[in-house]
């Protein structure tokens, strides 16, 4: 490690804010171990990492490294010798992005880079449009302001395969990050070598999301929102689509609206976090809108808020969300006569088992996967490569993504303000809520209450201490927990069924209580996915607390 930290003193010189910290922790072991004692891991998903200096941190060198190990791949493969470049408002996400470009460039690979920031649905759409080998968004989509990451995606506008992973993950194992290169940025950019991606491909993109429109779109004109962008980068496709819906009653909230990578107002700019909406709460108690709306920095996430009937407003869950929209477009298609032949709907492992009951009831085929949309992406390919594309009517998983149409491969937060604006105004019609729809869903097929718990493990010592975590708990035999005794575990690590190998245990519990327990793929924690379920709100409310007690006392002993 400090061989390493000192060849970066030495030739990590083009960014003074990287040899300024460089030169901060000599003589400090610890944080140059931080920096140092592993490479910044290349998984399923690319990079995610903090900012900084180091091997295990998102900077110009790892990027280009990461971005020479892709043009390896890419040029050794029969793929198209293009990538679509997308960033989101992160610190340095238009420096990298911009570096992602050049070390194509140098490399015979045409870079079509966005002039702007854009969202990573846009990527996504991007990819294909464009007739790209692969694409890459520089976000670290809801983590706070000091990470940053890469993702790469295949030629499908899908997030890469684990296979394609390896490969490149492989090829990066080669590259010397201080031996890459990279062409100049305006002589690229002259000679084409770098293209800036053309207005069109964006408006084809926002044209793609307003197709997938399932109902009339009665009584949209009407809704009135609050809308945060969480200083992130759905500001001007989310307005965009709002235009063409007829919702012109707007108001963003002001703290919120401009793009900005240091998150100001939530050092956690994730729409499943209350502390990231309150703004925007605050500001419904003055404007009084029919929905609050807010996306993620990279704006593929997507939560809401609405009246609670009680002068207040009441955030929808992503499980909540995803039960309240499948059960719309199944109602919407089948009223229209546009509900396909064998249609279905895929989400993940840790989404809520309430969708398997709303699927049966109209006769849907829920598929599940493992968690992360690229998996729900990689479904809605192979329906393509059957020819049964049109079959597949939505997706979502609980960490609020969602996606209705087969226009991109990854969750998009413009298609999810689509469909819960058509929602609203649907149920609004009926002089109902969407609080009152999930009401009576609840009523229609029991109350389920989810909860996810986080328990952080940073630096070497946690990444140790998690692996040991979940040794323990395969090796040692649970048969209760809370009040319920467990009826069966489900271990993924050697795959389970058509679902690859995945770090997760299922404790199945009686009366259809759960707990799964999962390492995070992209944050050092590990992640408790509750459910319980019972007859009123007020009975599963009091066992997902007790399931809680009972699941960090499990992973804590």
């Amino acid at each position: 490690m400090l061989q390493r930290y000192g060849t970066w003193l030495r030739n990590a010189t083009e960014d003074p804010d990287l040899l300024a910290e460089l030169q901060s922790v000599a003589g400090d072991e610890a944080a140059i171990a931080d920096r140092f004692y592993q490479e910044l891991s290349f998984g399923t998903g690319g990079l995610r990492g903090v900012i900084g200096a180091g091997d295990n941190r998102m900077n110009i060198y790892t990027v280009r490294k990461a971005t020479q190990g892709l043009a390896d791949y890419l040029n050794a493969s029969g793929l198209p010798k293009a990538v679509a470049i997308a960033y989101d408002s992160r610190v340095k996400s238009d420096v990298f992005a911009r570096e992602t470009a050049r070390v194509l460039a140098a490399n015979g690979i045409t870079a079509h880079l966005y002039p702007r920031l854009q969202p990573t649905p846009a990527l996504s759409w991007a990819v294909r449009y464009l007739t790209c080998g692969a694409g890459v968004c520089v976000t670290a989509s809801h983590n706070p302001s000091q990470y940053n990451g890469y993702k790469v995606y295949g030629p499908d506008g899908c997030q890469i395969t684990i296979d394609a992973a390896e490969r490149i993950q492989a090829a990066i194992r080669r590259v010397d990050c201080f031996a890459v290169r990279a062409a100049d940025y305006d002589q690229a950019l002259t000679d084409g070598r770098i293209k800036l991606i053309p207005e069109a491909c964006l408006t084809a993109f926002i044209d793609a999301v307003y197709a997938q429109r399932v109902g009339s779109g009665e009584g949209m004109a009407d809704l009135k929102l609050v809308y945060t962008p969480l200083n992130g980068a759905g500001l001007a496709c989310v307005r965009r689509l709002l235009g063409k819906l007829g919702v012109s009653e707007v108001t963003v909230v002001p703290e919120q609206e401009k793009p900005d990578g240091h998150f100001p107002t939530c050092p956690y700019p994730n729409p499943e976090i209350r502390e990231a909406m309150a703004l925007g709460l605050r500001l419904c108690d003055q404007v009084h809108p029919d929905l609050l709306l807010g996306t993620d920095p990279d704006c593929d996430r997507c939560g809401a808020a609405v009246p609670d009937s009680q002068g207040g407003y009441r955030l929808i869950t992503g499980n909540e969300m995803g039960v309240i929209l499948l059960d719309y477009i199944c109602r919407q298609r089948l009223a229209r006569g546009a509900m396909p032949e064998s249609p279905v709907a895929v989400t993940t492992i840790v989404s809520t088992d309430m969708a398997s009951a709303v699927a049966a009831k109209y006769g849907v085929e829920l598929r599940r996967t493992l968690t992360g949309f690229k998996f729900i992406g990689e479904q809605i390919g192979l329906l393509e490569a059957q020819g049964q594309a049109d079959r597949f009517i939505f997706g979502f998983e609980e960490s609020y993504g969602y996606l209705s149409g087969a226009h991109v491969r990854d969750k998009d937060a413009v298609n999810a303000v689509l469909l819960v604006c058509e929602a609203a105004a649907w149920y609004a019609r009926q002089g109902k809520t969407l609080l009152d729809a999930i009401n009576e869903l609840y009523a229609e097929h029991g109350c389920y209450r989810h909860d996810l718990r986080s328990l952080t493990f940073e630096g070497e010592a946690g990444m140790h201490a998690m692996r040991s975590l979940m040794a323990r708990l395969r090796a040692q035999p649970v048969t209760a927990l809370a009040v319920r005794a467990v009826e069966s575990v489900a271990d993924y690590l050697n795959g389970k069924g058509d679902l690859p190998p995945a770090d997760v245990l299922t404790f199945r519990l009686t009366g259809g209580a759960k707990i799964m327990i999962r390492p995070s793929g992209t944050e050092p924690k590990i992640k408790l996915y509750l459910t319980a379920v019972a007859p009123t709100a007020a009975e599963a409310d009091a066992l997902l607390r007790q399931l809680a007690e009972a699941a960090e006392a499990l992973v804590r002993t």
